[in-house]
């Protein structure tokens, strides 16, 4: 064991979204290292249940999944008093859950296209919902003297990509959000920071009409000639948590893209 892993060893993770793609591999990423986990689900109950059995099995950790809809994100505040009842204390939390598919018409589209409603569900799902779940994990890590916040992002706001408007948009706006959240916490030894990821191939992502098209341009562009895929994104979140690695950094977005956004 390193002293890496001693130090996360018995701290809690809040982690939003994490039945599959990128918040699963957050969240095997962190129990691994002996982290207990609390992770929310939107849909699909029995799969977070096996999840949860699987990470406690596996590694002896304590896991638990909650529901949670992250168009109504003032349902984080009933699940923090949950996970209260359920968890020692709250020392992590990864904003990561997603929308897409009917809650995105409007919203996925040519700019001539984009419609009120579909911009709005996406800003709620991707800002809104990063700002009550982080001002609900803030009051738990006070407690615990500090703790460390990781919204997810995307490189849609830095290069184009087709119908990609109101997520880039919202991506951008939660990136500057982590950066007002990271000024206003750091006193209390809460570190702030984003992880921007290009093309990672998630369901997601394949559920984009031209995921085909995205997929071929994504691994021409990138000097390592691959997508990127969901553990790439976990192992810098888990970064930007283990204060033995990152201690000093907060406020900042991490692109994890294969280069790709420097072409």
């Amino acid at each position: 064991m390193n002293t890496a892993e001693t130090e996360m060893q018995g701290k809690t993770l809040v982690v939003s979204g994490a039945t599959r793609g990128i918040g699963k591999a957050i969240l095997y990423k962190f129990a691994q290292n002996g982290v207990n986990v609390a992770f929310t689900y939107h849909k699909n109950e029995e799969e977070a249940l096996k999840i949860a059995t699987e990470v406690h099995d596996l590694y002896g950790i304590k896991a638990k999944a909650y529901h949670l809809d992250i168009l109504e994100p003032e349902q984080y505040m009933e699940l923090y008093k949950q996970i209260d009842c359920d968890f020692e204390r709250v020392d992590f939390f990864v904003s990561n859950a997603i929308i897409y598919g009917r809650s995105v018409v409007g919203g996925f589209a040519p700019f001539m296209r984009l419609r009120p409603k579909g911009l709005n569900n996406i800003y709620t799902a991707t800002v809104l919902a990063f700002v009550v779940g982080a001002q609900e994990a803030a009051k738990r890590m006070k407690l615990v003297g500090g703790g460390a916040i990781v919204s997810l992002s995307s490189t849609g706001n830095l290069v184009y990509m087709p119908n990609y408007a109101g997520h880039g948009n919202s991506k951008n706006a939660v990136e500057t959000m982590v950066k007002y959240a990271a000024t206003d916490l750091g006193e209390f030894g809460i570190r702030v920071n984003a992880v921007s990821g290009g093309p990672i191939d998630t369901d997601a992502l394949k559920a984009f009409p031209d995921y085909a098209e995205i997929k071929q341009k994504v691994e021409e562009q990138s000097p390592l000639k691959r997508m990127g895929n969901p553990t790439d994104l976990a192992g810098a979140v888990y970064f930007l948590c283990d204060p033995a690695q990152s201690a000093w950094v907060t406020g900042q977005t991490i692109v994890v893209d294969g280069g790709t956004t420097f072409k």
